[in-house]
């Protein structure tokens, strides 16, 4: 039996005409209590259905340690036909009615031990294409909130910088973790445009091209990524998690398997891997 709670939207940020941030309390105030990386089932009343409620699974931007609403950031996709649940979100308002089921879902939720039950103390890469960014503001958000001491790296991916949705967000936790030494925090935000050529990012300087560009060699032998931590990236030292098309999980594992990484899916024998992912499409 699926359980579902009534909710209502509280909060609605149109970033673009096609991405939205918005947030949805349940109307009980009750949170359950739900990992970083988690998604959630969320149902909408659809006008062009006769009000037929229809639902579709959401990764979820907020984090655990938040017990006042869920947070989502949602991009309308129109080709090659509008979602059905999309469009109705971005005829929403603050104050309309929306259904939740509960908190699930175990492909992208942070690894704390090792196969063999170690503490897993390796750094934390992030890769995040689009709205795939949303589990990593949860990752980055939960693991400030318990005091973690990993390094954590969030790499975004995007066609425009209007698109990278929680860019304020994730340069002042780097900016607390230049400030607090990153022996208390250790956090480092980078994100790269694919359209550098078009008008509206003529003013970026960052990383262009997609996002897996950042573990791509340069001339001197190091990836940006490498460049940016230090040091070599290893299976010894680094575990990734991934969000987005396949595509982008595709171009990310390219570079990553002829160094050995492997992913959950396809662990070894004894149970150990270095990547996890989820696909939206």
């Amino acid at each position: 039996m699926v359980v579902e709670n009534k909710a209502t939207i509280t909060y609605v940020q149109l970033l673009k005409e096609d991405l939205v941030v918005f947030r949805v309390v349940p109307n009980d105030g009750i949170i359950p209590n739900y990992k970083a990386g988690q998604f959630i089932t969320l149902g909408i009343p659809v006008i062009s259905e006769n009000y037929k409620t229809v639902r579709r699974a959401y990764s979820l931007a907020s984090h655990p340690e938040n017990r006042k609403y869920y947070e989502f950031v949602v991009r309308w996709v129109r080709k090659p036909l509008p979602g059905r649940v999309t469009t109705q979100i971005f005829y929403a308002s603050e104050g309309d009615k929306v259904t939740l089921g509960l908190p699930t879902g175990n492909a992208l939720t942070i690894n704390e031990r090792l196969h063999d039950g170690r503490k897993d103390d390796r750094r934390i890469v992030c890769v995040g294409g689009g709205t795939g960014i949303a589990p990593f503001v949860s990752f980055a958000k939960h693991l400030h909130a318990v005091g973690d001491k990993r390094e954590i790296v969030v790499l975004h991916g995007a066609s425009y910088v209007d698109e990278l949705s929680y860019r304020d967000t994730f340069t002042k936790l780097e900016e607390e973790s230049l400030d607090r030494g990153k022996d208390q925090w250790n956090f480092r935000y980078r994100a790269a445009v694919s359209r550098p050529q078009e008008w509206f990012n003529r003013a970026w300087k960052g990383q262009t091209g997609r996002v897996e560009n950042f573990l791509r060699a340069r001339d001197g032998g190091k990836s940006p990524l490498e460049e940016l931590v230090g040091e070599k990236i290893t299976t010894e030292n680094t575990s990734f998690y991934i969000c987005g098309w396949q595509g982008t999980i595709d171009g990310v594992m390219d570079f990553l398997s002829p160094q050995g990484f492997v992913t959950y899916h396809d662990k070894r024998e004894d149970g150990s891997f270095e990547v996890k992912y989820e696909s939206y499409g």
